[in-house]
């Protein structure tokens, strides 16, 4: 596992973040990726000076590959697949 290529935007009591979050840990688990999971209500370091909350709050969850949007709402998983498949920072086709 190298660095952490996948980020989830989410919040607390959120039932679509519950679903992304379990989507996320199996496809990064077979990709052999690690990932992080950013609260936007309360991002500390990782938002890395992001205001998270005014540019996601109405998207959450959010899942981003080397720092590209891959999803919102709802994670597709074969979505993510691609995204993790291909080179950090090529677009996806």
């Amino acid at each position: 596992m190298g660095e952490t290529r996948v980020v989830l935007f989410g919040r607390s009591g959120c039932h679509l973040c519950v679903e992304a979050r379990v989507v996320v840990a199996a496809v990064c688990a077979e990709a052999g990726q690690r990932w992080i999971e950013v609260d936007i209500d309360d991002p500390g370091p990782a938002s890395a000076g992001r205001d998270l909350l005014d540019e996601l709050g109405e998207l959450v969850p959010v899942v981003e590959v080397d720092g590209v949007r891959q999803g919102f709402w709802r994670i597709d998983p074969g979505r993510l697949r691609r995204a993790l498949a291909a080179a950090p920072g090529a677009p996806l086709r």
